[in-house]
């Protein structure tokens, strides 16, 4: 699709670039790999505390020529460091992991700890987690605030009582689980959805129906659900170690997938999904 930008701008003015380097999984040796997603074109690159790969992100930036404002970098705070004080606390460690003095966004990584969690427990956690992202956004250390892994119902607690709404939302989503109410309602509130896992950890990659379509479109099958993902309106953070396939990745946007097409890879059956939901235990994979 040629309007396809290779940057979305946030609720908030921001812009973001479209696809991104995901970074689960990436830590003894990671600084190798950043550089590599460097120099296969990505300049967005998401991280977690609990990823443990930080200090390795923080390490391949100071070991390149690009200054940190040609970078996006995203981190989150993790369940464990979730409160108002926590949230400034956990917000300044990862700075200092990443050897930077902002981030240009920061999410809540999940909505509650412990799904025995009872919901007026949940919900002013949130609400108090989410007060320190706002101080630390007025207070310029980020660009850019938001969630990952919220359902409408986790999304409702903070609108309700926020000053500054959430700029995106990071979920699971790939064919095959593409969490429709969720992305519909992060639409209509201005959110941006974000897909994790786009690829459905390769759990999807052979697939009847995308095959066909890879052939069809001579393409592979993972970058026909990165463009599904970007035509349905989602920025998209695959990762990979080589660059070849890191380079693959990012050549999405030189073909559209047509609307039949379209319809047919949103109506799959069930397929790939993690078994993560932050109201239950995990449950296993599909």
């Amino acid at each position: 699709m040629g309007s396809i930008q290779p940057v979305h701008t946030l609720n908030n003015s921001i812009t973001i670039p479209t696809v991104g380097f995901g970074t689960w999984k990436v830590s003894e040796g990671g600084s190798d790999i950043i550089k590599t997603a460097i120099e296969a074109g990505y300049r967005y690159f998401d991280t977690a505390s609990f990823y443990g790969n930080e200090e390795e992100i923080g390490k391949a930036f100071t070991e390149i020529s690009l200054p940190r404002s040609e970078l996006f970098l995203a981190s989150k705070v993790w369940k464990t460091e979730m409160g108002y004080d926590n949230t400034l606390k956990a917000f300044e460690a990862s700075l200092k992991r990443l050897r930077t003095d902002y981030l240009d966004l920061y999410l809540i990584h999940w909505p509650l700890p412990d799904p025995a969690m009872p919901p007026a427990e949940w919900k002013q956690l949130d609400l108090d987690t989410w007060r320190a992202m706002e101080k630390l956004y007025c207070e310029g250390r980020v660009r850019a605030i938001g969630v990952s892994n919220f359902l409408p119902h986790h999304l409702v607690n903070i609108i309700q009582s926020c000053e500054i709404m959430p700029a995106v939302n990071q979920l699971e989503l790939h064919p095959g689980y593409m969490q429709n109410e969720a992305v519909r309602y992060c639409k209509e509130q201005g959110i941006l959805p974000q897909a994790w896992s786009p690829l459905g950890r390769r759990r999807i990659a052979s697939l009847p129906l995308l095959l066909e379509l890879a052939e069809k479109y001579q393409v592979s099958s993972a970058q026909i659900c990165l463009r599904y993902l970007l035509q349905a309106g989602c920025i998209v953070l695959p990762k990979a170690s080589a660059i070849e396939r890191m380079k693959e990745n990012m050549k999405i946007f030189d073909f559209e997938i047509i609307n039949e097409d379209m319809y047919r890879i949103a109506t799959l059956p069930q397929a790939g999904w993690s078994g993560e939901h932050p109201d239950y235990e995990r449950i296993q994979p599909l």
